[in-house]
């Protein structure tokens, strides 16, 4: 080839290759490249969520949700906003939707299901109490919050977590009308509670009884509502304290507030209602004023959280007491 033609081949290319950018550059505004267009693509906002773990940065309005804490569940439902996976068994009658075929089960309160959580590629992964030792595995598939209440100050616990839900999905407006509703039926409560007598909160379980006190997983009777206690020294904890029979007359609340927690499981086979139905629960105050309250225990037991269940258990007081 001569030097001639080595020139003019050379010319004929860049000329295309001239012509080619122009034409590009023609079909934007501003003469800038299709490429350069494509590649500046804006990015994803995030929100640092604090949490009962730490701090996370998550993904704001996220597509893909899974949570295995049924309180978030219960406001994300408010919210309409769609869950992808939750934990299968134990759903609340008023959640059951969430069994259909196009929710994934994700495992169980207590143990994830790994590999369905991992295959679901989630945006967001909820946990609380239960599965919150969970936190660290899961991390490592998605962004994931640790929503656990507090139980010496619940209602606020409660309220706290809602907010950061209300964060994350832009649902502010939604959750301060909630609260604002929440607040005027625990004061409604609260100013009718100390003219209505003494309380002990019970838990019945294979046949045996548990009591709760100020402080406690059930605490929101007297921390919130204003329920007096009938006994004050009763053991903070989740599981509260061990008692007998004889140890309910010797208190002798006016009213007992009871948790049938094998109703709310599914185990067992004697009701609440059977376990204290005998001869020395018949001698208290509470049963014969007819004021033994066997509250819903899917709400008090399973759920425990989350402003629509909070709502629901303050109405449920209410009623029991006359102020609703």
């Amino acid at each position: 080839m001569t030097s001639t033609a080595r020139t003019l081949r050379t010319a004929t290319t860049i000329a295309v290759v001239a012509l080619i950018a122009g034409a590009c550059g023609s079909a934007t505004d501003g003469g800038s490249s299709a490429e350069s267009t494509t590649d500046e693509q804006p990015a994803a906002r995030t929100i640092t969520v604090e949490h009962a773990q730490g701090s996370t940065e998550v993904p704001l309005e996220p597509q893909t949700v899974l949570t295995f804490d049924i309180a978030s569940l219960t406001v994300l439902d408010a919210f309409g906003v769609e869950v992808a996976g939750v934990p299968k068994s134990n759903l609340p009658e008023q959640y059951a939707h969430y069994a259909a075929d196009d929710v994934l089960d994700i495992g169980t309160l207590f143990e994830p299901d790994y590999e369905v959580v991992n295959a679901a590629e989630p945006d967001l992964i909820i946990v609380a109490g239960r599965s919150s030792e969970a936190l660290p595995e899961l991390s490592r598939i998605a962004p994931t919050i640790d929503l656990s209440n507090d139980w010496t100050d619940f209602r606020t616990s409660v309220v706290e977590g809602a907010s950061t839900l209300g964060e994350i999905f832009d649902k502010e407006d939604e959750i301060a009308d909630m609260v604002a509703t929440l607040d005027t039926s625990i004061e409604e409560v609260a100013a009718a509670a100390p003219d209505a007598g003494n309380a002990l909160i019970l838990l019945t379980s294979a046949g045996e009884i548990t009591a709760y006190g100020p402080g406690s997983r059930f605490g929101f009777l007297h921390d919130d509502l204003g329920v007096t206690p009938a006994v004050e020294d009763v053991e903070e904890a989740t599981h509260g304290e061990a008692v007998s029979f004889e140890f309910v007359l010797d208190v002798d609340p006016d009213w007992l507030f009871v948790v049938d927690r094998d109703a709310a499981t599914g185990e067992g086979t004697q009701s609440a209602e059977a376990v204290l139905d005998n001869e020395i629960i018949h001698r208290t105050s509470a049963w014969e004023s007819g004021q033994v309250v066997y509250v819903d225990p899917v709400s008090w037991y399973i759920v425990n959280g989350g402003l629509p269940t909070l709502q629901q258990m303050t109405d449920e007081v209410a009623g029991a007491l006359g102020t609703s």
